[in-house]
């Protein structure tokens, strides 16, 4: 009797030790991440800063409601990464998604209030989709951003789409080129960590860098750099130094800038950068050797030669591990340029987009995170770059041309039709020529041998600091071959275009994040950009087959498990009647 009451009540006790470790397990947070490329895993930089935080930071994700489906995916990803967050900063990270607007009726305010968040940098997308089934089209408003808000500082929108557009392969002579979806929406997945975590650490740091632009040697001033300045002045310090009037002081500007100078550097000037470098200063160069200007061959209207600018930087470049070579890198991987042709019936001129070698593609081709998930790089007129020996100093590309290069060595002639034959197509046949470069460790002095008791002494007098003639510890530089890849055209109508973008087109390179991302990799303290390396490895299906199959798999889906239940109830319940009704029978 004893026996058949325990049996009876087996169940309590089985469902009381449930309970437990079901309330057990609400205190426990512990994810195991079995995928190849870590998917799920979050690097120790994003861990640390989400481990140390102490105050609330809001999240609101806008990418919600009826979305295709890369989009439904991206936004899942999304909610997955931020649930992580909030996990790990103990409740610090909360989240919301919602839709803009949702509920408001009058068409006024709806407006109001898109036009305030495009303000703080929201996107708004229209899609276009197409059924494959019905070939219906359909039109809806997708808003791919989150808004970060942290106390009383401005937020900070995140775009979560990639900047990094990804497309089938094609002809580069022949083709137009496609976009792969959904290997691009795979890529903005794999930035959304870094994206986050970099607008929560700008918003929650308490050190904020210097970044000075230098200024003395012909750099421009005005509104061609009026892009930079606004992409550097609300996430750093933005100063201005002259190079003339002073030694710049590594303790006090994190990165300095040379933009595009136009006149020769002198020994003194050459020194000053160079003991900024020795003192652990950070410089990033973005130097045109030649004189290439659009501006230059529309005047002549034929040709024109490329000339060297003579800034007299050559030595001092060298000595550091690099060579800016006096020549003019083409690529058939290009952009186009509108250019008239003839005219139209009505007198009115007829315009025509041709490729244009002088403005090629740039891309990553190592895993550096400066460039790497980034879309494509505009330079203008780029010239190559050769690495050479400097002891210590290891090099890594940044940016480099496609597979279809050539270079035009000095002087170089400009013209509009620089490809004319097959013999011309046929010269474009190096690959991978270098346009920027990371140098990286500890630099040796250009002056170290020149200037004996003398020059140190004057730098001594001059900046309050002993002549190094080697870096006390290690630095980096970034030497890009042309300047105006962070330069932006000013447009007679709508005013300075972002940098990246050309006159008449309606496309944004990814000029800016590369810019952004190397002033970050320079004076970052965090290393939140080791996120910006993840990989997510794109599985896709046979869509065909796909198609093919879809009943055979839905009936292995829906149909098969559903069926396999009542079997097994089935079975169940015949067994059961079978061995209780002989129990009661006899």
């Amino acid at each position: 009797m004893k026996q058949s009451a325990a049996n009876k009540y087996w169940w309590i006790a089985l469902t009381a030790v449930f309970v437990a470790v079901v309330y057990g397990s609400s205190f426990i947070h512990e994810r195991i991440d079995l995928t190849a490329e870590k998917r799920y895993s979050l690097s120790p930089a994003t861990t640390r800063l989400l481990k140390d935080m102490n105050e609330v930071v809001q999240v609101q994700v806008f990418l919600t409601g009826d979305l295709p489906s890369d989009y439904k995916k991206l936004s899942l990803a999304t909610k997955e990464l931020l649930e992580e967050f909030n996990s790990l900063s103990a409740n610090q990270v909360r989240f919301s998604f919602e839709k803009p607007g949702e509920g408001i009726r009058n068409d006024t305010v709806k407006m109001a209030l898109y036009d305030s968040l495009a303000r703080l940098g929201v996107v708004f997308e229209n899609n276009q989709s197409v059924s494959a089934r019905n070939e219906q089209s359909t039109s809806r408003l997708i808003i791919p951003s989150a808004l970060v808000t942290y106390g009383h500082h401005k937020p900070i929108a995140i775009d979560l789409r990639s900047s990094r557009r990804i497309y089938k392969q094609y002809n580069v002579i022949t083709d137009q080129p496609q976009e792969d979806v959904e290997a691009t929406r795979n890529a903005a997945e794999a930035l959304l960590e870094y994206k986050f975590a970099n607008a929560i650490d700008k918003l929650t740091r308490k050190y904020v860098p210097t970044v000075a632009y230098a200024v003395g040697n012909g750099e421009p001033i005005d509104m061609k750099v009026n892009d930079l300045g606004e992409s550097l002045r609300n996430d750093y310090k933005l100063a201005i130094f002259d190079l003339k009037k002073g030694f710049p002081d590594a303790s006090q500007i994190d990165a300095l800038l040379i933009v595009k100078p136009t006149e020769t550097f002198s020994d003194e000037d050459k020194l000053k950068l160079d003991q900024y470098v020795m003192n652990g200063g950070k410089i990033i160069w973005f130097i045109d050797k030649l004189h290439a200007e659009l501006d230059s061959l529309m005047r002549s209207r034929a040709e024109y030669t490329a000339y060297d600018r003579g800034l007299d930087l050559d030595d001092l470049l060298f000595k550091y591990g690099v060579r800016i070579n006096g020549d003019l890198l083409q690529d058939l991987n290009c952009s186009k340029i509108p250019l008239v042709t003839g005219t139209n019936a009505d007198g009115s001129p007829r315009m025509q987009r041709i490729p244009w070698p002088y403005y090629p593609f740039l891309s990553a081709h190592s895993d550096n995170p400066i460039s790497k998930n980034i879309d494509r790089v505009l330079p203008l007129f780029p010239s190559s770059i050769d690495t050479v020996k400097a002891v210590g100093i290891s090099k890594t590309i940044l940016l480099a041309s496609d597979t279809n290069s050539r270079r035009l060595a000095s002087p170089a002639i400009v013209s509009i039709n620089s490809v004319k034959n097959n013999e011309d197509f046929l010269s474009f046949n190096q690959s991978y020529v270098p346009v920027a470069v990371l140098l990286e460790g500890k630099f040796h002095s250009f002056f170290a041998n020149k200037g004996g008791i003398g020059l140190s002494d004057s730098v001594q007098r001059a900046s309050g600091r002993a002549f190094l003639s080697s870096a006390a510890k290690e630095s980096k530089q970034i030497v890009v071959s042309d300047a105006d890849i962070v330069t932006n055209m000013v447009s007679n109508t709508m005013g300075p275009l972002p940098m990246g973008e050309l006159p008449l087109e309606n496309y944004r390179f990814a000029n800016r994040e590369f810019f952004l991302n190397c002033i970050d990799y320079l004076v970052s303290r965090n290393r939140l950009f080791e996120s910006r390396n993840k990989d997510l490895v794109l599985r896709l299906l046979d869509k065909r087959k796909v198609e093919e199959q879809r009943n055979t798999w839905q009936f292995l889906n829906i149909v098969l498990p559903i069926a396999l239940v009542v079997l097994v109830g089935l079975v169940y319940q015949w067994r059961r009647k079978k061995k209780y009704g002989t129990i009661f029978t006899s």
